[in-house]
């Protein structure tokens, strides 16, 4: 690929979120509603789409583990192809929800759900205590050291000064900004406030192009490539070139949730340009 600008998806590119954001997930539903969901679960949300925000995606599992003790009859993976079908995310899967139960059965899921008490207990499991008293503002009642620090990281220094050397390096991650900044420096990547967007400078979220075209600009980049772990990442390139008339290449990672032949196949029906095994065989694909 001929490309001007190489931009990096952070979770599951730069750094291994298998034991911090997605453990965290799994163990929030378990303190607070006392059913966690499986890994695979969890990538079937984040396979239905619009889950780059994993509070949301805890929201949402949340809400199937509500529902199924209010005689939802759909299995999770029912439950995740209804909220694809439905358009992605947590207000597809409230629709869902809405359209399977009864109206009885949906005042008491909802008057269950309690989305504040889940976000806390989970930047709380994910930060730890001073972390979370630190950038949250708040007083923990969980006393955790934080899964923040399970995070090894996956881009190798050579790969890091081969693609700076070569390309405008940005980043398009859907964590917060002071949880990227972390993330940056364990990984040692340099990147720019301007050649960054998080989920605190951007309301679309992906597969929403705004992002990845923005960049595009402050880099005066005729062709960008970008390289992420999800579906919605590769989906956000394809809709970058839809809206933009500069070429946009969509890179799939199998260092996140997608992996093998399976991996393979979901991240070229997403209309991937290149799969990779790691982000450290990019500077050999990129020219």
């Amino acid at each position: 690929m001929n490309v001007d600008a190489i931009v990096l998806d952070v979770d599951g590119v730069l750094v291994d979120v298998e034991n911090s954001y997605r453990r965290a997930i799994i163990e929030t539903l378990d303190r607070v509603y006392g059913e966690p969901i499986d890994r695979d679960g969890i990538q079937q949300f984040k396979n239905a789409g619009r889950f780059n925000n994993d509070w949301e995606l805890t929201d949402a599992a949340a809400l199937y583990v509500l529902g199924r003790r209010e005689g939802l009859s759909l299995s999770l993976a029912q439950f995740t192809d209804a909220i694809a079908a439905t358009g992605g995310g947590l207000a597809a899967a409230r629709t869902v929800v809405n359209e399977e139960l009864t109206p009885a059965a949906r005042e008491q899921v909802f008057a269950a759900w309690d989305a504040d008490r889940l976000r806390a207990v989970f930047q709380q499991l994910y930060l730890g205590s001073d972390r979370y008293r630190e950038i949250e503002g708040a007083e923990p009642d969980i006393d955790v050291p934080g899964y923040i620090h399970d995070e090894p990281v996956l881009i190798e220094a050579e790969t890091i000064d081969a693609l700076t050397d070569r390309f405008a390096v940005g980043v398009l991650t859907g964590r917060p900004a002071a949880e990227a900044e972390i993330a940056l420096d364990r990984a040692g990547l340099d990147v720019p406030d301007d050649h960054r967007f998080t989920m605190d400078d951007w309301e679309g979220g992906k597969p929403d192009p705004d992002a990845l075209c923005t960049l595009a600009d402050r880099f005066g980049a005729g062709s960008l490539a970008y390289a992420g772990d999800t579906l919605d990442d590769v989906r956000t390139a394809v809709n970058a070139a839809d809206a933009d008339a500069r070429t946009y290449y969509g890179i799939g990672v199998l260092t996140g949730g997608l992996s093998g032949e399976e991996g393979r196949r979901l991240f070229e029906g997403a209309g991937t340009s290149a799969v990779v095994e790691s982000v450290n065989e990019l500077p050999a694909l990129l020219e």
